[in-house]
């Protein structure tokens, strides 16, 4: 007897789907697909994202909700939409938070001139890409977790005098989070961040700052 494959009908139903699609949407339904594959946290909420989609797509006046550049800008770019957000909201109350979360990791990838993979850091630095991995295991580098995708290493990391001691100040903080505070305003530096004032020579009171902060966050 001749063995059969069997597939599952969502699987079968999207195949059909994509032959009658514009590329546009194609696009944008494999940005999406991408990010779950990428980063497994992320699978339940793009699940319900899509699902919030195809209940919109009933709708007579629904327009295109998105234009797929990269993956994750697409998704925040959905999300962005009230409509979608409304869809969501029954089914996740924290869909909001969520959004607010990953608009704010794209915007800590972006600031500053960007973030680079492990090679590219490693040439920048002239070591090895172990040599990085070692350095981020030991906190004295930041690198930001892309799930399947590895890590991403801010750029204005390269050469700044002071870094791993003020990661050391705060390395009970997550990555995303020590990234986040050294871009933002400080209170405790006058509203400088302190990235500028690390850029300035103002490696004692970025410390103090950082103590500060933990001890903040901490209590």
């Amino acid at each position: 007897m001749a063995a059969t494959t069997t597939q599952q009908p969502g699987a079968q139903y999207l195949g059909e789907a994509v032959h009658g699609a514009s590329s546009r949407v194609v696009a944008a339904a494999t940005s999406l697909l991408n990010a779950a594959h990428e980063r497994e946290e992320l699978e339940p909420f793009i699940a319900q994202v899509l699902e919030a989609l195809a209940r919109l797509a009933d709708a007579p006046d629904t327009r295109s909700l998105v234009a797929a550049d990269s993956t994750y800008d697409a998704l925040v770019r959905m999300l962005d939409r009230p409509e979608v957000l409304a869809e969501l909201r029954p089914r996740d109350p924290l869909a909001p938070a969520r959004l607010r979360g990953l608009r704010l990791q794209q915007e800590i990838l972006a600031a500053e001139g960007g973030s680079c993979s492990a090679q590219a850091l490693a040439g920048a630095l002239g070591i090895t890409r172990q040599a990085i991995d070692k350095r981020r295991k030991r906190g004295a580098l930041i690198g930001l977790s892309l799930g399947r995708r590895g890590y991403a290493y801010p750029v204005w990391q390269i050469g700044l005098a002071g870094l791993e001691r003020v990661l050391a100040e705060l390395r009970d903080l997550d990555p995303w989070t020590q990234a986040a505070y050294m871009l933002a305003p400080n209170r405790w530096l006058d509203g400088e961040t302190p990235l500028s004032a690390l850029r300035g020579g103002e490696i004692e009171r970025v410390l103090a700052a950082a103590r500060l902060y933990g001890e903040q966050i901490a209590a």
